[in-house]
This record gives structure tokens, C-alpha cells and sequence, in this order.
């Protein structure tokens, strides 16, 4: 057996223990999940068949197929964006404003799930758009967070070269970039949806993070509220806001799987050993590049004067 198919063979353990790590890593969160919402969902569920059998008492005309009919009402109204308070419809609901703030949770793979097209033709054309949408909204935040990325490290060349501690220095450039960006992507937009949402301070960055990270649940979603009149800024700052906050949060989800893989090599250089100086260059001499490199050179005819 070769070396490079014995080193392919020592990365099958660290497979497995990347593998080991993230299905424990679902598995806590499962257990902390159903420990924090588990008992509060139980007990929510008994306060509504509280609430439902105090309803049908308060309302003796109401039977059980009539509030199931109530409810198949309210749970449409809620998805035409109709307010049963005011009969009216959240301010440019499925109008152009509405339309494109839709178009760009769906390229954005967000999908909150307020919105969704019910005609045949429509629910069509959602998925071409999307088809051809997603890979061009991936390659246009890709550059633009590299972009962001570049005028970080000409601002760290810059200091560093006038200072003397290069090392400090761009460590200090990287958690001032940080810290302005989580002022500018959560702070900021919490303060503005707090204000304009009523929404407490927790749920606002909340939805902050679940609408950059493109999770999307739903349960939160930002100029929805057919109750509410909102300026006409608001949906245009909340666009502009996911594009270059999901650009931003994309580079530091890099930074972090940067981390990590880094240290997978760091625990996988561990637990192998690493490869010998000899391994590395007759691993080197038959990589592809260099192969191509010697059949230049073979082909190359001598250099006569």
C-alpha cells in the first residue's frame, strides 16, 4: 500500500469523529430544546382547550363546527395579510414593495412563509426563479463579503505598517470590524424594530438572527403587520439591511468554519502524528500540479544561444 493511499486511509477517523461531533451536537441541542419548550408547550396547550371550552360557554351559539369554521377564517385573513380588527390589508400587501421584498426572501433561501403563491402559474415560476435566483444570490454575496473582506485587510496593512506590533494590531482590526458589524446588523435594526414592531428587545434580535442566518421561521417577520402603518423607508431599509447583513454574517460564519477546520487538522495532526518531511515530498511529487510541471519541462525543448 502507497502512502497517499495510507493517508487517505487516517482520514476516515477524523470523518468519523467530525461526523460523531455534529450528530452530539444535535442531540444536546434537541434535549435543551425540549427541556426549555417542552413543559412551556404543554402547558400553553392546556390554557387554549381553556380557552376554547370558555369560548364555546361564553358563546352557546357557537359549536364545534363553528369555530372550526372561525378558524379556517382567521388563518386565511392571516395569510392574505387581511387585519379582522380594521377589514383592511397590510399596507402593500402583494403590490410591487411587497412582491419584490418576497422575490428577495425567496433567492435568499429566508422563506418566512407569510407570503406564498397560490396560483399554478405562480407557484411555477417561484421555482425557476428560485432555481436560477439562489445560485446568483450566493455568487453576489460571496463577492461582496470577500469585498468586505478586502478593505479589512487593507486597513489592518495600513496600521500595521505604522505600528510595530503587526500581530496586535490586526487582531484589534478584527474585533473593531466585529463589533461595528453586530452594531450595524443587530443592534441598530433591534433598536428600529423594537420601535417600530413592538416587539420586546429579545424577540427583535431574535429575528435578527434568524432573518441573517436565512433560517426563517416565520414567527416574526418585519413589516407584516396589517395593524400598523409604516413609513415608506421601512421596507427599503429592511431590504437593503438582509442583503448586506447576510453578507456580513456569511464572512463571519467563514471565520468560523475557518476556526474549525483548523482545528480539526490541529486534532487531526494529534491523533496521526502528522506526515514525515519524507511523506510530505513524495506526496508533493505526485500531486497533479507537479506532474504537470515535469511534463513541461520534459516537452520543452532546450534553450540553444
Amino acid at each position: 500500500m502507497g502512502v497517499k493511499e495510507m493517508f487517505n486511509l487516517a482520514r476516515v477517523p477524523s470523518i468519523l469523529m467530525l461526523g460523531l461531533v455534529y450528530l452530539t451536537y444535535v442531540l444536546i441541542g434537541g434535549v435543551i430544546f425540549w427541556r426549555l419548550e417542552g413543559e412551556l408547550g404543554r402547558k400553553d396547550l392546556t390554557q387554549l382547550l381553556l380557552n376554547k371550552q370558555m369560548l364555546l360557554t361564553t358563546y352557546s351559539c357557537l359549536n364545534q363546527e363553528g369555530l372550526e369554521e372561525v378558524a379556517q377564517v382567521v388563518q386565511r385573513a392571516s395569510k392574505a395579510g387581511l387585519s379582522l380588527k380594521y377589514n383592511q390589508t397590510t399596507d402593500g400587501f402583494w403590490k410591487f414593495t411587497s412582491s419584490a421584498v418576497f422575490a428577495a426572501t425567496v433567492v435568499t433561501t429566508i422563506g418566512y412563509g407569510n407570503m406564498s403563491p397560490t396560483s399554478t402559474v405562480g407557484q411555477i415560476f417561484c421555482v425557476f426563479f428560485a432555481l436560477f435566483g439562489i445560485p446568483l444570490n450566493m455568487v453576489v454575496l460571496s463577492r461582496v463579503g470577500k469585498y468586505m473582506l478586502a478593505v479589512e485587510r487593507n486597513l489592518s496593512d495600513f496600521l500595521e505598517g505604522k505600528s510595530r506590533r503587526k500581530g496586535c494590531t490586526r487582531f484589534c482590526v478584527h474585533m473593531f470590524c466585529y463589533i461595528c458589524g453586530a452594531l450595524l446588523f443587530f443592534i441598530m435594526p433591534m433598536l428600529v424594530f423594537q420601535q417600530h414592531e413592538g416587539w420586546t428587545y429579545s424577540e427583535a434580535i431574535y429575528y435578527c438572527f434568524i432573518t441573517l442566518s436565512t433560517i426563517g421561521f416565520g414567527d416574526f417577520v418585519a413589516d407584516n403587520n396589517p395593524d400598523k402603518d409604516y413609513p415608506d423607508w421601512y421596507s427599503v431599509l429592511i431590504a437593503s439591511w438582509i442583503f448586506f447583513g447576510m453578507a456580513w454574517l456569511a464572512l463571519l460564519i467563514n471565520h468560523s468554519i475557518d476556526i474549525l477546520e483548523r482545528l480539526n487538522a490541529y486534532l487531526k495532526k494529534g491523533c496521526c502524528g502528522g506526515k514525515t518531511q519524507e511523506e510530505s515530498g513524495s506526496t508533493e511529487d505526485n500531486s497533479p500540479e507537479t506532474q504537470v510541471e515535469d511534463d513541461n519541462d520534459i516537452k520543452k525543448p532546450p534553450i540553444t544561444q
